[in-house]
């Protein structure tokens, strides 16, 4: 999925998706010191902003022209604290080693892409830093959409088994979802990864 499909999918409706941040992101990070985030695929916006009201600053990077322009409006409120981007982690990756969270909520990255979007999340995270990932669980037989196939998809279990020494694994799991779906979807439970960098 490129960026003008992105535009596309965004422009086909006023606001995509709740405009509330994602639970996962709110139980997770909610307890973490203030630092240097990563939002990647934000889209419009709302994890960036709940980041940021709480003391972040952060890097917001999506494909969509369409979901940045929303996004920055969404935040203007807190527009010092959040710098947006236009980018493909697999083709420009985040400069390594600067986040104290890294967050990619329901980010979709092809395995035939290879391996560079995932090396890039993972190097991007600070000393000390978290890895929190979600994803969208294995949908029951017959209920996943038309002409998707779950296995194209790099998931957070996948991610977790790349991570080795120097990496502490915190949460591995799938969890019933919190909040209903995206209008359309049939998703009943997210798998969620969070892991700690070890400080240097």
């Amino acid at each position: 999925m490129d960026a003008e499909v992105w535009d596309e999918r965004y422009a086909s409706r006023e606001r995509l998706f709740s405009g509330r941040p994602n639970p996962v992101l709110v139980a997770e990070a909610g307890g973490l010191a203030p630092g240097q985030a990563l939002d990647v695929g934000c889209g419009e916006g709302a994890d960036a902003v709940w980041l940021a009201e709480r003391g972040w600053r952060v890097t917001a990077i999506d494909l969509s022209r369409v979901a940045l322009e929303r996004a920055a409006a969404a935040g203007a409120h807190v527009a010092d604290r959040i710098a947006w981007s236009r980018g493909d982690l697999a083709a420009t990756p985040p400069p390594r080693a600067s986040f104290d969270l890294v967050t990619a909520q329901y980010f979709p990255i092809l395995r035939s892409s290879g391996p560079a979007a995932v090396t890039g999340l993972l190097d991007a995270v600070a000393p000390g830093g978290t890895l929190l990932v979600v994803g969208h669980a294995r949908p029951a037989p017959g209920r996943g959409p038309e002409g998707f196939d779950f296995d194209d998809y790099v998931h957070p279990a996948d991610i977790a088994r790349r991570l080795g020494e120097g990496w502490r694994i915190e949460a591995d799991e799938t969890r019933p979802r919190a909040t209903p779906p995206p209008e359309g979807a049939h998703h009943t439970h997210d798998t969620v990864l969070r892991a700690r960098r070890e400080p240097a």
